[in-house]
């Protein structure tokens, strides 16, 4: 295998250093020590396949694919976009996985102990794959803001996690997306570890009254870069390519 297959590294410069004070678990997770840059290997820039046939019918949809006694309670919502390499080309048949809070800001997990209650008919995830045009299409409720114990009074601002696998292993992307006019993004500890303004703006999906359902629920639309200048910022750390 030549160098020339390999994909390039991220840009420092853009993504977040691992250690940032303002986000105080930083200190106890980021390493001490420059990354080794390691060769990567055929598996990693030639995977993972994945086919339609692994996936549900209601996989997409995070309104159902959980409900037992009724729909979820919330602000029903559409999540859409498109999936682009570094070139601006669309990543066809790539896997995008999403997890999220409930309408009240608390996950289903084990150790999330928010005073909001679980919502029986909501599990807060979901799975797709983008078409030929690198297309993808979610339908869920919008997720509540909910407090972390940061600085006195730190509010995480509603957001959905990613995780985009690209056209190779090693591009594998895990960030988040925040959602127009939420007033607790200026305060966020989490987006102010991004150096780059227009690096964290591009984590927020913009309104799009166009793919929205008259009568019934608001569209937004996020699209993700996994590569170049324009790419859509990691936040996975040590996983990131």
């Amino acid at each position: 295998m030549t160098p020339e297959a390999e994909f390039h590294q991220r840009d420092r410069d853009i993504h977040p250093p691992a250690y940032t004070p303002v986000y105080k678990t930083s200190a106890l997770r980021s390493p001490r020590i420059p990354l080794w840059s390691l060769q990567n290997s055929l598996s990693e820039v030639t995977g993972p396949i994945f086919s339609p046939d692994e996936l549900g019918p209601l996989d997409n949809d995070l309104i159902l694919n959980y409900a037992k006694e009724g729909e979820p309670i919330g602000e029903q919502t559409i999540v859409h976009g498109y999936v682009f390499d570094g070139n601006g080309q669309p990543v066809s048949n790539t896997l995008v996985e999403v997890w999220q809070a409930n309408a009240g800001g608390r996950y289903r997990h084990r150790n999330d102990t928010y005073i909001a209650p679980i919502d029986p008919n909501f599990g807060g995830c979901g799975r797709m794959l983008t078409d030929e045009r690198g297309y993808y299409f979610f339908r869920t409720i919008k997720p509540g803001a909910y407090p972390f114990r940061n600085r006195i009074n730190s509010w995480r601002p509603a957001h959905i996690h990613f995780s985009v696998f690209g056209t190779g292993f090693v591009q594998r992307l895990i960030t988040q997306m925040y959602f127009e006019g939420d007033p607790l993004i200026p305060h966020d500890s989490i987006i102010a570890t991004i150096p780059d303004r227009s690096a964290a703006d591009r984590l927020i999906a913009k309104l799009d009254l166009n793919a929205s359902r008259p009568l019934e629920c608001l569209a937004y639309r996020f699209d993700i870069v996994l590569r170049g200048r324009r790419q859509t910022v990691f936040e996975n750390k040590l996983q990131g390519g």
